[in-house]
């Protein structure tokens, strides 16, 4: 699958991160300099594209012609709807995702626009709430579509039963994909002799059933 990513932030860098190591073709693109070269340490320098994504002669270096799907989730809403607008009407892209950062523009983000699947976060943290979703422990960034698939944060519980032990050696639900673990300033990416801190903040993609057991596995077991 061929996907552009538009905005380097921590959401568009850790969905670039997983669907790289999910062996998709990738290409982030970001307008802020200083922000592509801190992240030639972490991504292959082919997928970085330094522009605006509401340009279309970026879009067109990127490959939109022959693209799956385009996912504008920069921190500007005015931004993802144009770029949304481009993708879709100018460029005839199948699958088009906008993040919403303004809860009260979420309106603005439907068909008409381009958009095929609006990512409003406090829409998202409102159905946890209603859900009765534990979270203390858990936070959902970003629901990537219609379906039960989101990625989520978890901060391992100092009386977790996982800490000290490699994550070979835990039962990780078959639905779900661990992307990074930050301990500190370091980003892990996790291995299966990767061992659990207590602290470690988990990022994971996992559908609804599979959030409950990760939830449940990283916090506290008391």
């Amino acid at each position: 699958m061929k996907v552009i990513i538009i905005g380097a932030g921590k959401v568009g860098t850790y969905i670039t991160k997983l669907l790289l190591e999910n062996k998709h073709s990738v290409k982030l693109i970001e307008n802020r300099e200083n922000i592509i070269n801190k992240l030639k340490s972490e991504l292959p320098e082919e997928v970085l594209v330094h522009g605006s994504g509401t340009d279309p002669s970026i879009l067109e270096v990127c490959g939109i012609g022959d693209t799956d799907v385009v996912a504008s989730v920069t921190g500007a809403d005015e931004t993802n709807l144009v770029a949304s607008t481009i993708a879709k009407f100018e460029f005839d892209v199948p699958r088009v995702i906008a993040r919403v950062n303004n809860p009260q523009n979420a309106w603005l983000f439907n068909a008409g626009m381009g958009v095929d699947v609006g990512l409003n976060q406090a829409d998202l943290m409102a159905h946890l709430v209603v859900e009765e979703m534990d979270l203390k422990n858990m936070l959902t960034l970003m629901k990537l579509n219609r379906g039960n698939y989101s990625i989520v944060q978890v901060k391992v519980d100092s009386e977790s039963g996982t800490v000290n032990k490699a994550l070979r050696d835990l039962s990780i639900p078959v639905k779900a994909v661990l992307i990074s673990i930050s301990r500190g300033k370091e980003v892990i990416i996790p291995r299966g002799d990767t061992v659990i801190n207590a602290g470690d903040i988990i990022l994971a993609f996992a559908d609804k059933d599979a959030q409950v057991v990760i939830n449940q596995l990283f916090g506290s077991n008391r």
